[in-house]
């Protein structure tokens, strides 16, 4: 069969099953149409259950600074935020020790909520020695639920303006916690790679630092207001998202805005997240690495 992936557990999995994959995780399918599509590839060796245990994020994997690090500490978090859903909170990452103000970075998840995945990120964070801050769109709700399926309900019972606001009042809250100095950075995967290109562009004199994981570019005129400094990561194999890029990449020209953007050879949407099999080990390295560095030259 034609373009498989091998991941990191050795398991062959067609390209089909990625695509068919991401269109269920955007809500374009719902999931016994993913599972009955999945059902119809014949892959020697791959049972359905076998098949759907790679593609579905297993959280456990996905930890790579423990919440009881000694470096940092994790805790909740609220802020105001009333053009939002009034009152909005999240996971706040703290590095131990600090004798001064540092940095901070908003952290924004996927369209599912604050998944344990996300957490982790901004305890990496955190761990480079700059306080993160995860807000969960969901907060209103209660939260992230447990379980991907009905946290992205969740969020798209919401309305996209009061979710938008919510992550506007998080960065102006962060920015003027009482152990950050003036430097606001803002990274996001999927829809908070949208959130991110949208905080760049609607609160460009606020956010200094905008790095967005294969996520659309803000609606519109909006994308005329983007200064930059913006690194911007894609996949390869990311043809939905992939397809906004020559348009938005244009406006940055003619904005003059200080951007880079890499692309990321054979690489899924999702590279980055390390509980499901569209996880690039090396890539994710690599973007993450280039992410801190370039945090590092635009927060200080």
């Amino acid at each position: 069969m034609k373009n498989q992936v091998t991941n990191k557990s050795n398991i062959t999995i067609p390209q089909t099953a990625f695509d068919w994959y991401d269109e269920y995780a955007h809500g374009d399918i719902n999931r016994r149409t993913f599972m009955t599509r999945l059902s119809s590839l014949s892959i020697a060796g791959l049972s359905l259950g076998v098949l759907t245990s790679s593609l579905i994020p297993d959280y456990a994997k996905a930890e790579q600074v423990s919440f009881n690090d000694p470096d940092i500490h994790a805790t909740y978090a609220e802020f105001d935020s009333p053009k939002g859903y009034g009152k909005g909170g999240g996971y706040l990452v703290v590095p131990k020790g600090l004798e001064k103000s540092v940095p901070a970075v908003l952290v924004v998840h996927e369209n599912r909520g604050l998944n344990p995945y996300v957490k982790d990120v901004a305890r990496r964070i955190a761990k480079a020695g700059m306080i993160a801050f995860a807000p969960d769109a969901l907060f209103s709700l209660g939260g992230y639920p447990g379980n991907d399926d009905e946290g992205r309900k969740m969020q798209r019972s919401l309305e996209r303006s009061k979710i938008e606001q919510d992550f506007m009042a998080a960065a102006k809250w962060l920015k003027s916690h009482e152990k950050t100095t003036d430097k606001l950075g803002v990274v996001g995967f999927c829809f908070g790679g949208y959130i991110s290109n949208l905080l760049a562009a609607s609160m460009p004199n606020d956010i200094d630092a905008a790095v967005p994981y294969y996520g659309t570019p803000a609606k519109g005129e909006l994308q005329a207001k983007v200064k930059g400094p913006i690194q911007i990561h894609f996949a390869e194999l990311d043809k939905r998202v992939n397809a906004s890029w020559p348009e938005y990449e244009s406006v940055l020209k003619a904005n003059n805005a200080k951007y880079e953007a890499h692309i990321y050879a054979k690489a899924q949407h999702g590279f980055h997240n390390d509980s499901t099999s569209r996880y690039s080990p090396e890539n994710a390295e690599l973007a993450w690495s280039r992410t801190l560095s370039f945090f590092k030259q635009h927060l200080g």
